[in-house]
């Protein structure tokens, strides 16, 4: 059973939050400001902040860009992730990934089941890993953003949280790197 251990310190994680939208801007950004809320009451940092439009190279840009940046550990962008024409975001996630982590699309469709059903079948999450830097998708609302931050990111990016959590394999995420 997962529990939080109040033995080990907290780590800030140093995050980027990016919105996918074509309308959105920083003032009626309610998904991206909900992120933001939630992460920095959680103690962590908020590394940095953008709203791009639903293109694909945009997007990908994007993400190329904060993964480069040694001061962003996350990168949670909203938007983009649905089935219309315009939702490219998961397409520019999977461009940049090293490796996916697949079961958060999994979890996040368990947890959107318990609240919007099978409607959560619309949705098409994704989480992965590119030099050294996580990297989730998640749906433009701001229900599915406080769904995947509560009940997913706000303890998996906890370092305390057992028996294990994504804060602590930092340092490995990259060792492939360091072999040659």
């Amino acid at each position: 059973m997962s529990r939080i251990d109040e033995t080990r310190e907290f780590i800030p994680v140093r995050i980027a939050v990016l919105t996918v939208s074509d309308t959105r801007t920083l003032q009626d950004d309610r998904s991206g400001d909900t992120l933001v809320a939630r992460l920095t009451e959680a103690g962590h940092v908020l590394a940095d902040r953008a709203i791009v439009k639903d293109e694909r190279a945009v997007i990908a840009d994007q993400l190329r860009r904060w993964i480069a940046d040694p001061q962003v550990d996350v990168v949670i962008s909203t938007g983009g992730t649905g089935l219309t024409g315009r939702d490219v975001t998961v397409e520019a996630h999977r461009d940049v990934y090293e490796k996916e982590i697949d079961a958060f699309g999994t979890v996040f469709t368990h947890v959107s089941m318990q609240k919007i059903g099978t409607s959560a079948v619309q949705s098409r999450a994704t989480g992965g890993v590119a030099g050294g830097t996580y990297l989730f998708a998640l749906p433009g609302s701001t229900g599915a953003c406080k769904d995947a931050w509560d009940e997913i990111l706000a303890w998996q990016l906890d370092y305390r949280h057992r028996p294990c959590n994504f804060v602590e394999i930092f340092p490995r995420l990259d060792e492939h790197r360091r072999r040659k």
